[in-house]
């Protein structure tokens, strides 16, 4: 089997992982787990979103989360080598990062989103694809002349949990036609856990055929049905080496529901049991490159330490095999 020897890992829990939690997480345990993660060596990763708080409110700190994050002594040493990441799905939440970036405390990425599936952007978004690529080539220009780089994700590429089954090719032109409005990179994302590893080993190596860029494209998965590692596993033989992932396996559709009060979320849940909804395990990947020899850079056992401490701030057990297991000793222990 033929691996990348090196990888990128990004982690996305303060933003992706945070926001399917029915309860607020508070500002401060926010800072605190992104603080850790930049010290765990992470350079990579996803704050907060600028939309509207009323539907989501887990994001109603996205300011002052920001704005502490920028003023960190903790981390001062080593921001300058990290991108913070914000959504910014439509045009006041992006004008709203541009303008957090001229007043010195927004962020170095922003995220727009596009569906394959016109039923699952509209939800999300509330445009239609073409009111949304219009959209985002009149903004993206906007953020690249305020200094900021621009995701560009391109969604239900294997299964939309709203039509069904669609075709993975439509997601290879999307992918282009992001890269050609002037995103920096495009991240290519299994939201619902429909992704099966020979499909996946398929439509990436279709990918690298296309783009031959791996560093410009971020692999992210769901593991709703337990094959996210397996997924893993085929992005990286089809070349793939660059990944995000959540502490604990969490995240997933915004919660409509937070601190017992209903709100719009996107929508009703797409699932019987939003409990087992999820990204990959961030301890499970970096433990699983690590025993694979493929570098990441990170600190593992400080990384393990931390997802134990996620799970005290969300007041649950999670789906890392790792935090209960540990790492996989790397020499003899000494007889007795």
């Amino acid at each position: 089997m033929n691996y990348p020897k090196k990888v990128t890992v990004g982690d996305i829990t303060v933003r992706d992982g945070f926001q399917h939690e029915e309860k607020f997480i508070p500002t401060e345990a926010k800072l605190w787990l992104a603080e850790q993660l930049i010290l765990c060596g992470f350079k990579h990763i996803e704050v907060t979103n600028f939309g509207n708080p009323s539907g989501m409110p887990q994001f109603k700190d996205a300011d002052v989360l920001m704005k502490s994050i920028r003023e960190s002594k903790k981390i001062a040493h080593l921001l300058n080598d990290v991108s913070l990441t914000c959504v910014t799905i439509r045009e006041k939440a992006i004008e709203r990062a541009i303008q957090a970036k001229q007043e010195g405390w927004g962020p170095d990425r922003i995220l727009l989103m596009v569906s394959t599936s016109e039923s699952h952007h509209k939800k999300n978004s509330g445009l239609s694809l073409d009111d949304y690529w219009k959209m985002s080539e009149k903004h993206i220009k906007m953020a690249k002349d305020a200094g900021i780089k621009v995701n560009g994700t391109v969604s239900t590429i294997w299964g939309c949990p709203i039509e069904g089954p669609t075709e993975m090719s439509k997601a290879l032109e999307f992918a282009q036609r992001w890269f050609d409005i002037g995103a920096s990179d495009v991240e290519h994302a299994d939201h619902d856990g429909s992704a099966s590893p020979d499909r996946v080993y398929r439509y990436y190596s279709m990918l690298m055929d296309k783009f031959q860029k791996p560093d410009k494209h971020i692999v992210h998965f769901h593991t709703t049905r337990g094959w996210g590692l397996a997924n893993v596993l085929a992005a990286l033989q089809a070349g793939m080496s660059n990944f995000e992932s959540s502490m604990g396996g969490i995240g997933g559709q915004p919660a409509n529901f937070v601190d017992g009060v209903p709100v719009a979320g996107t929508g009703a849940y797409y699932y019987a049991d939003p409990s087992i909804t999820g990204l990959v395990p961030t301890e499970d990947l970096v433990v699983m490159l690590d025993e694979m020899g493929i570098e990441t850079n990170l600190d593992i056992d400080k990384i393990l330490k931390t997802g134990k401490m996620v799970e005290r701030i969300v007041g649950r057990n999670l789906r890392s095999e790792c935090i209960k297991t540990g790492r996989i000793p790397k020499s003899l222990k000494e007889k007795i």
